[in-house]
Formats: structure tokens, C-alpha cells, sequence
């Protein structure tokens, strides 16, 4: 039986987001279904519960369901009124200044989408409009660095990883940060912590000043993902697909870890991109790599993608295995090739916007039951194509196992069922079943209970 400790407190911003309209502050407290209450008040119950245990949002709901937060407008600033909130997000009474700082980001990026987005991109296609609002949350949060010469590299990898995995997430991270990288990643435990700390010790080394680490998150999966507390930039995108496209538009490389549906999601998005005919020649170090031991889980990756999307798609990554200090070698390497492309192409250095992002990557996938199984994976469409609607398979399954209205659908409806061609359907059911079977589906992979069904 756990014993839940609880604080009530108020909390004030340090430097930003001092001043609230009153329009804004009436947004945040409407209830309704179209108000921004319930959307803030389940971002700033996963940013309160960092270091959580938990991967399921509808567990982290329940346990805090005593939580609240009230916003009040007064004449100096705002403050956020914390009803119930956890005990670990104190010490000795006082919140956690990065937990602090957390909080403040998510109202500011909450608040920007919603009033501002809309006046930003007319007159654009759009896929344009997407891109467009991409780079203006960014720039709003502050996260782009201009005429800073290419140094971001992004990791993706699960948060569900074992021991061995996450200790060599964090020797790669080291080796990164000895070169002055700064770290990206999903913001969440395991993978996406693992670099950062590792970073941590070698920029210190360096005596690195402000160095950075990236946390990109989405309301939908922040609260089975709660940031991780070595994040010092935080920025909550609107859905998934932006999420991912603010990834490769602000990083420079991307390193991949084992990690399970989630992971390969992210592989089938940069894979089908960099697959356009448009990005042909555009360079973009990605690297997959994992300790001694981690063998099987690559080749079965590796397989996977070469027998759906293509051999042509295997050409653009390189897997490393247990080799820390080759992998952030290849990484300089594959930078320096970025720098020059984007000095030859007059490109800027902080955001990417000559890669290509086709219409099929950008639009958002919401999982029911009827869009799961009208998912087109067959033969005879351009790899790219494939590869877009293997990654909303995957997308489905990721929401399946720890997002609330996933979850809901699976107890009310049964598993997903996906169709398409035998042998990519067979490709994907053993990759989901390897991820099975290596537990990497979730945290508690022991009362894990497959969320999909392949019907061949």
C-alpha cells in the first residue's frame, strides 16, 4: 500500500511570465471542454511528479485525482495556487526551483499556442503553416541559438530500458558533452535522461558555460513522461507530430537507443523524411547504438525497416554497438558535414528549413479503432508513404499502452487491429513481439497486456 504525502502551496514566477491578461488568466480557470484547464492542470501534475515510477497517464490521474491548481491574477504577476500536489516536488517546503521553472514553461507555451498561432501563418499551405508554427513556439520559448555553429544533438530511446542500457546512455552522453554538444531529447527517464546526465560531468569538465539540455514534450504523453529534473529548457509542443518535427527542425544529428514502440516510431519519422526525393543530399548524422548485448534489439530493427520500407532506408543510418566514444566521433564528424552543407546552402544553423517535411509526416493522428484500421500498409506506394503510415501504427500503439484516451479505447473496444500486406504485416507483428518480449512495451512489463492485434 503506497502512502501519498501532499503539500498545499503558492508559487510565483522567478524572471518569466510575470504578467497575465485577464483574458489569459480566465482561459486557464474555464472548465469547460473547450477551456485550457484541464489540459494545464494534467501538464503541471507530470512536471510536479518527476522521478515518478509511472508510464501510464490514466495511473498518474488517478493516484493525484485530489490535485488542483488555481491560477490568480493580482496586481504584481500571476501565482499558481497548488492544492494536493506531491510532496517530492518540495524540499523542506519549498518547490524545486527547475520544478518551478517547469510549470512556468508549460503556461507559457499552453497560452502562446492557443492565443497567438493563429495570426501567424496566413496566407501559407498547410504543411507551410505547420512548419511556420513549429518555429514560432520555438522562438518563443527561446530555444533556437542563432549563428551558433551546428552542436544539438538529439537522443531518442524508451524510457523503459534496463540497467545496463541507461548506464551506456550516459557514457555516450559524456562523451558528447567532452566534445561541447548540447543534449535533446524527449525530456522523459531512462534514454532520454541517460545522455544528459552523462553530459552533465563532461561539460563541467569543460567548463562549458550554459550548457543546454532540450526537453521536448506533448500533453498527451507528458504525464507518462514526466520531465526528467536535469531538463533546463522545456517546451511542450501541441501533438505528437510537431513534437517530432521540432526535433529534427532544431536538432543537428540524432542518436538513437533501444527503447520499444515509441522509438521505433521516431525511427520510421526520420527514416520516411530523409527517404523524399527532396532530402536526398541533405546531411543528417543518425546513428543507432546500445551496449554489448543490445545486438538483438538492432537487428531487429534492422530487419524490420529493410523488409517494409526498403533497403535504401538502411543507407541512411549507422549502427554502433558498444562503442561510446565511436559514436560521438561519427557524430563530429556528421556535424561538421552539416555545417558545411548549411554554409554552401546559406541555411541558418538554429533551425532547419530546407529539409523537407512531406504533408503525410506533419497532420495529427488521432487513434480510434476505425483510423487504426484504415491505416493503408501495403506494397506499392513510395517508401516514404509506407513509412508514414507504419509510424501511425505505431503512434496507435504508443497511445494504446500509456495515454488516457488510448487506454479508455482499448478497455471499451478491445486491441487495435491492423491490416495490411502478409509479409509486412508479419514484419511488424515480430517487431511488436520482440519488444514484448524484451519488456520494453512499458515500465511494468509484467502486467503488460498488448494493446493491438495483427490481422494478416
Amino acid at each position: 500500500m503506497i502512502t501519498e504525502h501532499f503539500i498545499n502551496a503558492s508559487v510565483t514566477p522567478l524572471e518569466s511570465m510575470d504578467t497575465l491578461s485577464p483574458h489569459e488568466v480566465a482561459k486557464l480557470q474555464d472548465i469547460s471542454q473547450r477551456g485550457l484547464y484541464r489540459l494545464f492542470r494534467q501538464c503541471c501534475l507530470a512536471v510536479l511528479n518527476t522521478g515518478s515510477e509511472l508510464d501510464s497517464t490514466r495511473t498518474v490521474l488517478h493516484r493525484f485525482r485530489e490535485f488542483d491548481i488555481r491560477i490568480k491574477h493580482k496586481h504584481r504577476g500571476v501565482q499558481l495556487e497548488l492544492i494536493n500536489a506531491p510532496a517530492s516536488a518540495f524540499v523542506d517546503g519549498e518547490i524545486i526551483q527547475g520544478i518551478r521553472e517547469h510549470l512556468f514553461t508549460v503556461l507559457r507555451d499552453l497560452l502562446y499556442v492557443g492565443d497567438e498561432l493563429d495570426q501567424c501563418c496566413a496566407g501559407l499551405t498547410e504543411s507551410e503553416s505547420i512548419t511556420n508554427t513549429v518555429f514560432h513556439i520555438l522562438r518563443h520559448a527561446s530555444a533556437m541559438r542563432p549563428h551558433v555553429k551546428p552542436n544539438l544533438v538529439v537522443c531518442w530511446g524508451g524510457h523503459s530500458i534496463q540497467r545496463l542500457e541507461y548506464d551506456y546512455t550516459k557514457e555516450v552522453g559524456y562523451e558528447l558533452g567532452l566534445r561541447s554538444f548540447d543534449i535533446c531529447t524527449g525530456c522523459g527517464p531512462g534514454a532520454m535522461k541517460g545522455p544528459m546526465k552523462g553530459a552533465t560531468i563532461a561539460h563541467a569538465k569543460q567548463r562549458k558555460e550554459s550548457p543546454r539540455y532540450i526537453g521536448l514534450t506533448e500533453p498527451g504523453i507528458i504525464a507518462a513522461e514526466s520531465p526528467n529534473p536535469i531538463v533546463n529548457e522545456l517546451v511542450t509542443l501541441p501533438d505528437i507530430e510537431k513534437r517530432l518535427e521540432a526535433f529534427v527542425r532544431l536538432g543537428h544529428g540524432i542518436i538513437v537507443f533501444p527503447g520499444g514502440a515509441g522509438t521505433a516510431e521516431e525511427i520510421l519519422y526520420m527514416l520516411g523524411i530523409l527517404l523524399h526525393p527532396k532530402n536526398r543530399n541533405v546531411p543528417f548524422p543518425l546513428v543507432f547504438t546500445g551496449p554489448a548485448g543490445s545486438e538483438a534489439y538492432f537487428e531487429t530493427v534492422d530487419r524490420f525497416i529493410k523488409a517494409t520500407i526498403g533497403e535504401r532506408a538502411a543507407e541512411r543510418y549507422e549502427i554502433v554497438v558498444g562503442d561510446p566514444h565511436g559514436v560521438a566521433v561519427r557524430m563530429r564528424e556528421g556535424l561538421e558535414k552539416v555545417l558545411a552543407y548549411r554554409k554552401k546552402t546559406d541555411e541558418s544553423y538554429h533551425y532547419n528549413w530546407q529539409l523537407h517535411i512531406p504533408h503525410e509526416f506533419q497532420q495529427p493522428f488521432e487513434p480510434t479503432h476505425e483510423e487504426m484500421a484504415q491505416l493503408n500498409l501495403r506494397e506499392g506506394q513510395p517508401d516514404y508513404i509506407l513509412a508514414a503510415q507504419l509510424r501511425k501504427a505505431l503512434s496507435g500503439i504508443v497511445a494504446g499502452n500509456v495515454k488516457e484516451p488510448g487506454v479508455l479505447a482499448i478497455e471499451q473496444h478491445g486491441p487495435f487491429e491492423l491490416t495490411g500486406d502478409k509479409d509486412i504485416m508479419q514484419s511488424l507483428d515480430q517487431l511488436l513481439a520482440s519488444f514484448v518480449e524484451q519488456k520494453r512495451m512499458k515500465i511494468n512489463h509484467e502486467e503488460y497486456q498488448p494493446c493491438y492485434k495483427i490481422v494478416n
